[in-house]
């Protein structure tokens, strides 16, 4: 098991605010951030340095979060890496499409900031 300095996590979303307090509330757990503000930019974050955790937006401009959800998986060098979706899309069909498309956890914003860590804390510890 990884300390959590050691622990990196990607968070990507559009959203510069959303970004800004994720990344805030990360790092107060100790975990290493970095962040992508589209689906190209938080593909080439993860080839350029593997993360520990995906946090990822679905609706993005170009290339959504279920695309780059599903792009990481079918890369076998990070097909491993946990995504926990962070969306306001909060049907059921979304959902089924998050979990179809790769993802192992589906938040729904606004989300509770205990919920969040606890779910990053639970898949870096089991994967």
């Amino acid at each position: 098991m990884k300390n959590n300095n050691q622990v990196k996590v990607l968070l990507v979303d559009d959203e510069p605010n959303i970004l800004v307090a994720i990344e805030f509330l990360m790092e107060q757990q100790g975990y290493s951030v970095r962040t992508a503000y589209n689906g190209q930019s938080a593909l080439s974050a993860i080839e350029s340095e593997l993360p520990d955790v995906i946090v990822l937006d679905v609706m993005m401009p170009g290339m959504d979060g279920f695309e780059v959800a599903k792009a990481v998986r079918d890369n076998p060098a990070c097909s491993n890496i946990p995504i926990v979706f962070l969306t306001a899309k909060g049907t059921s069909d979304d959902k089924w499409k998050g979990y179809e498309s790769g993802g192992e956890v589906y938040l729904i914003k606004p989300f509770d900031n205990d919920e969040l860590v606890n779910t990053i804390k639970e898949l870096v510890e089991y994967n």
